[in-house]
C-alpha cells in the first residue's frame, strides 16, 4: 500500500488535477486518494497553499488607468456613433439638394470605424500579453514543484567569479528556466548577454539587466543536450555571441 501512495505522490497527478489537466478517469482517482489516504491529502493542500501564495506574489498588475482609458473610450465611442447617425438623418435630406456632400459623412463613418479598429485590436493585444503571462507563471510553479525537476547551480570563470545562477530543468514536461542571481559589475560600455545552443543552433536570449527581483526567472528553450551560454557584449548587446568572453555555461 505504501508503494501505491508513493507511486501515485511520484506523479504529476496532483499537480495537474489542481492546474485543471486531469481528465475524467484521472480526476476520479485523484479524488479518491485524497480522500482514503491522509498522506495524499496533505500533499494537496500544500501544494494548492504553495499555488494560492505563488500565484499572489507573481499576480499580474494591470496597467494603471487601463479601466478608465476602455470607459473613456467606449463612452467616447457611444458619443461619436451619436454624432454619426444624426449626421446621417440631415444628410439624407441635404442629399436631395447637394449629392456630393454624401461623401463627407462617408469619410467621418470611415474615420469612426478605423479609430474602433485601433481600439478594438489594442485591447486584444493586452489580452494576449496577460494570457503569455499567466501562461508563463503557471509553468514556473510546475517547474519548481514537480519532483522530476532538476536544479543547476551556476558559477562564473574567471572573467565573473562572483556570477551565481540556477537553472530549473524538468525533462518530463520539457520546460526549463534560469535565475541569475548574481552579476559582476561591468564597464558602462558592456553588457551581459544570455545564449542557448538548441539542435545546433544558437538562440539569442537578450540582454540581462540588473534588476531588483532576485527571483524573477528567465525562460530557457528546453531540448535534449541544451547548452546554454553568458557572454560579455558591447553596450546594447550583439548578433553572435563572442566565444572569447564566455563568463559561464550551462549544460541542460
Amino acid at each position: 500500500m505504501k508503494n501505491k501512495i508513493h507511486d501515485f505522490l511520484e506523479s504529476d497527478l496532483l499537480e495537474r488535477y489542481l492546474l485543471g489537466e486531469t481528465d475524467n478517469l484521472e480526476t476520479a482517482k485523484t479524488e479518491r486518494y485524497i480522500a482514503l489516504y491522509p498522506e495524499v491529502r496533505k500533499a494537496y493542500d500544500e501544494l494548492q497553499d504553495n499555488l494560492e501564495a505563488y500565484v499572489k506574489l507573481h499576480a499580474i498588475k494591470a496597467p494603471e488607468g487601463l479601466k478608465e482609458t476602455i470607459l473613456h473610450k467606449i463612452s467616447k465611442q457611444k458619443k461619436n456613433n451619436s454624432k454619426f447617425y444624426r449626421f446621417a438623418i440631415a444628410a439624407s435630406i441635404v442629399a436631395l439638394l447637394f449629392a456630393g456632400s454624401a461623401f463627407f459623412f462617408y469619410d467621418q463613418n470611415q474615420d469612426l470605424m478605423e479609430k474602433n479598429t485601433i481600439v478594438n485590436n489594442k485591447i486584444k493585444t493586452l489580452e494576449m500579453d496577460m494570457r503569455l503571462e499567466l501562461e508563463d507563471i503557471r509553468n514556473q510553479y510546475i517547474v519548481l514543484n514537480n519532483p522530476n525537476t532538476k536544479r543547476l547551480n551556476i558559477r562564473g570563470n574567471k572573467k565573473a567569479q562572483e556570477l551565481k545562477a540556477v537553472a530549473y530543468v524538468n525533462p518530463v514536461k520539457k520546460l526549463s528556466y534560469i535565475n541569475v542571481s548574481h552579476l559582476p559589475q561591468l564597464p558602462e560600455e558592456q553588457c551581459y548577454q544570455m545564449w542557448a545552443e538548441v539542435n545546433g543552433e544558437m538562440v539569442n536570449l537578450g540582454v540581462i539587466k540588473q534588476f531588483d527581483d532576485k527571483e524573477k526567472l528567465l525562460a530557457l528553450p528546453y531540448a535534449d543536450q541544451a547548452v546554454g551560454y553568458i557572454t560579455i557584449e558591447p553596450k546594447g548587446g550583439n548578433l553572435a555571441p563572442s566565444v572569447e568572453n564566455i563568463v559561464a555555461d550551462i549544460k541542460y
